[in-house]
C-alpha cells in the first residue's frame, strides 16, 4: 500500500498520540471507540498488518489483537 492519503481522513487526527499509543498497561478502550466510527478503519488495519506495526491501536485493534489475526490468517 503506497497511497497513504487515507491517513489524513482518520478520526485519530482529532486526538493526541497518547490515546492511540498508550503506555503498557494503560487502557485502550478510548482509542478503540475513536476507531469504531472511522471511515478509514479498514485501510488503517491493513496498513498495520502489512507493516507489522508493533505499537499502538491501528484499525481498532491492539498489537496483541493484530498478532492473533495474523496467526489465524496463516
Amino acid at each position: 500500500m503506497t497511497d497513504l492519503s487515507w491517513m489524513d481522513r482518520g478520526r485519530c487526527t482529532e486526538t493526541g498520540d497518547d490515546l492511540h499509543f498508550p503506555e503498557k498497561g494503560h487502557p485502550t478502550k478510548g482509542a478503540k471507540l475513536v476507531c469504531h466510527g472511522c471511515e478509514v478503519r479498514q485501510e488503517c488495519l491493513e496498513y498495520a498488518l502489512e507493516n507489522q506495526e508493533k505499537f499502538g491501536i491501528w484499525g481498532g485493534l491492539s498489537e496483541r489483537e493484530r498478532r492473533r489475526l495474523r496467526r489465524s490468517a496463516a
